[in-house]
């Protein structure tokens, strides 16, 4: 993919960074475009901003006008979207503001990118890549994981966003022929990660001696993808996955919330001993509107068609994040 200009919406968040960062290291030429909401940091860009090869767009995508300029200066070979509105508690408490980003947004910037892709005579070598969420097929029992062909049954205004979004893209693809892949990822973690989430939430508070908040009982259950093995995925699902295909990306992790705070407050007891267990800050407060008890990805589809698979063992993933939070 060498000298391949490569479009990264969303580019200055948690997961587009770490995309930006891992291809201008394999070659690409990068375009940032970011609205640099609460949730970009230029900061996560700074070790390659001063790239020949990485160039920064301060645009929103729901701009139409914007875009179609991006498009027509930068002349991207290729987008990957990650820009959106992502966090659960947001969306239930706000959600116009994903109604706005991640469904109109994502059809303003496939309207850009297909108008654009039309210019250069629908090129079959260009890929409009859509990263979206496992949360958009719903929850799981006990058992059982989520497979590319599950129907989707979202319980979030944010899922439901993103469940929009993605049907807006294969339709894109089956209607006007713009060249899609789409993938849709299990929760992520690792350094740049905005505090708010919750894996930053338990170390902020822990190192702080602030309570620790649970919701419910803690039993709910997630599958945690180390950010950098994602961004690997998605630069494989770009460069190698076939058009109009989805593939689900995840790590085998699973782990339920309050035995993650365990793991990360015993991890935190080791570095930085308080006198006692930092796991004694935990406080369980009322459970999050429609809560989905659990989410678990089936990866066989990449691993078998790409020869892509998480590489980062868990505990190295978090060992990897304590040493970025604690710096």
């Amino acid at each position: 993919m060498m000298n391949k200009r490569l479009l990264v919406t969303g580019g200055a968040g948690f997961i587009g960074s770490a995309v930006v960062r891992q291809a201008i290291g394999s070659g690409y030429s990068v375009i940032n475009l970011d609205a640099l909401t609460y949730a970009g940091n230029l900061n996560n860009v700074e070790e390659v901003a001063g790239s020949p090869s990485y160039i920064f767009e301060h645009a929103d995508i729901c701009d139409r006008e914007a875009l179609e300029r991006i498009f027509s200066v930068h002349k991207p070979d290729a987008v990957m979207h990650l820009a959106a509105e992502s966090h659960v508690d947001r969306s239930i408490s706000g959600p116009s503001a994903f109604m706005e980003t991640n469904v109109n947004g994502t059809y303003q910037l496939l309207e850009a990118a297909l108008g654009y892709w039309n210019t250069i005579g629908n090129r079959a070598d260009f890929r409009f890549h859509h990263i979206s969420t496992d949360e958009v097929y719903g929850s799981l029992g006990e058992s059982g994981a989520f497979k590319e062909d599950d129907p989707y049954s979202p319980n979030s205004p944010y899922s439901a966003s993103k469940a929009a979004s993605d049907h807006l893209v294969r339709v894109w693809h089956h209607t006007y022929g713009l060249p899609v892949v789409i993938t849709n990822c299990s929760n992520n973690y690792g350094p740049c990660q905005h505090p708010e989430k919750f894996i930053p939430t338990i170390i902020r508070n822990a190192v702080s001696g602030t309570p620790i908040p649970v919701y419910g009982k803690g039993l709910n259950v997630r599958e945690w993808l180390f950010v950098e093995d994602h961004a690997e995925a998605l630069l494989t699902a770009l460069e190698r996955g076939t058009i109009g295909r989805t593939y689900n990306i995840g790590s085998d992790n699973e782990s339920a919330n309050i035995e993650l705070v365990e793991k990360i407050c015993s991890m935190l007891d080791e570095r930085i001993p308080s006198g006692k267990p930092h796991f004694d800050l935990v406080e369980f407060v009322e459970d999050r509107l429609g809560h989905d008890f659990r989410y678990s990805i089936d990866s066989t589809r990449i691993k078998q068609e790409l020869n892509w698979e998480a590489s980062t063992p868990f505990e190295v993933g978090l060992e990897k994040t304590l040493d970025w939070y604690l710096g």
